[in-house]
């Protein structure tokens, strides 16, 4: 097996992002297959022990076992790479595998970590739950803050972790701000950009050192199945993440590393109509509710930070009702087109309650703290027509008392 022709660093760095979706990371067989091939294999044969040893060792770049390197996967890493103009990137089983590995394989105890206060529920998890288990200490900030960061480090800080925009508040974070911070003071910057994927918003071009995915969302898009990326430095995928990696075994399957393939080929198309469809729908819903949390509405107080660092506003919005959780049911359950779900990146448009989802486990009081309230509810816009997204809306709404 080989790459195609023409598969060398300097020029597919050179070629433009739609190029990169299509052919970045393509090897092909002898069987000169134009989809990427699928290799379905937990190891690999040898012609001799000579080659054993020497790949084993590192001195020869063949496959060994799928733990460690497979070729479907490996073309996924490499073009999620070229997307994100990283110059590594390594693939895990799902979104929160990345988060994981990203934040372990640096850490150890003794360690401080900063982290944002508002984010996913299960990256809020692991620093109020997990990483204080193992002797890392976590301090949480209001990441539209920069001088919370400052003041929050420590000679032991080691991490600046957090996402942008925030789930489900749209909290957006000066990228640029918060990293020429921690590099100043030798802190590595770990960034979930699952809300935007490459083809919206590349942290690593604002100094980010480096960037985590849910490939589940906008990478498939599809809601087909689960996957994780974690893209930065040579340095650091080689040294930190892969010694964690191979040894934990948080691996993507090449299946799922096939499928999200698939999906980076329309990824820019998508995420971009799917943005287009959004900003649509947003200034209708603008029009009806009490509060809405729209990055590119001028009603949001981040607007133009949040055009500075990103291509469109991405999919996803949140907006709040004064009844709380009993109006912002009545209006899900009234739903006849969009459906009630907690994914995002979806081509199809989903909507769902935050608290009673997505963040019921960080309880009352934590999620007064992140700022979600009963009565918000967040959507991602699809790939529908948006004029019968409005109308579905629009119906719900009324059904609602809105």
């Amino acid at each position: 097996m080989k790459r195609t022709t023409g598969q060398d660093r300097t020029k597919t760095r050179n070629w433009r992002p739609a190029t990169r979706a299509i052919r970045g990371g393509t090897w092909r067989s002898e069987m000169g297959e134009t989809s990427e091939a699928l290799f379905l294999t937990s190891g690999f044969t040898y012609d001799d022990a000579a080659t054993v040893a020497a790949r084993f060792m590192g001195e020869d770049d063949g496959m060994t076992y799928s733990r460690l390197q497979n070729p479907t996967v490996q073309m996924l890493e490499e073009r999620i790479a070229l997307l994100e103009g990283a110059e590594a990137c390594r693939t895990q089983a799902s979104g929160m595998a990345a988060m994981t590995a990203a934040l372990l394989c640096q850490l150890s105890a003794g360690d401080h970590m900063v982290s944002a206060r508002a984010a996913f529920g299960s990256c809020r998890w692991l620093g109020d739950s997990l990483l204080p288990r193992f002797g890392v200490d976590v301090t949480v900030v209001d990441a539209t803050d920069l001088s919370a960061w400052e003041a929050a480090i420590r000679p032991n800080t080691k991490v600046f972790f957090f996402e942008t925009p925030a789930n489900p508040t749209m909290d957006i974070a000066d990228l640029a701000g918060i990293a020429e911070i921690a590099r100043a003071h030798g802190i590595t910057t770990v960034v979930d950009n699952a809300f935007c994927s490459p083809a919206l918003q590349r942290p690593l071009e604002f100094g980010i050192d480096v960037v985590a995915y849910s490939a589940t969302k906008l990478m498939d898009g599809q809601g087909r199945v689960l996957a994780g990326a974690v893209c930065g430095s040579e340095e650091f995928i080689n040294d930190k993440l892969l010694p964690f990696q191979r040894n934990t075994g948080p691996n993507l399957s090449p299946f799922n590393a096939w499928v999200v393939l698939k999906g980076l080929e329309t990824l820019d198309l998508r995420a971009k109509r799917q943005s287009e469809n959004a900003l649509k729908v947003g200034e209708f819903v603008a029009g009806r509710v009490p509060r809405i949390l729209h990055p590119w509405l001028d009603s949001h107080p981040r607007q133009a930070l949040a055009m500075k660092q990103m291509d469109a506003c991405g999919p996803i919005f949140s907006f709040v009702l004064d009844g709380g959780r009993a109006q912002a049911h009545a209006l899900l359950d009234a739903l006849e087109l969009i459906d009630i779900s907690n994914n995002i990146g979806d081509s199809r448009s989903l909507m769902c309650h935050p608290a009673s989802s997505t963040h019921h486990n960080m309880g009352p009081e934590g999620r007064e703290a992140m700022g979600i309230g009963e009565g918000m509810l967040r959507i991602n816009v699809g790939l529908e027509d948006p004029e019968d997204l409005i109308a579905d809306l629009d119906q719900a709404l009324t059904k609602a008392g809105l």
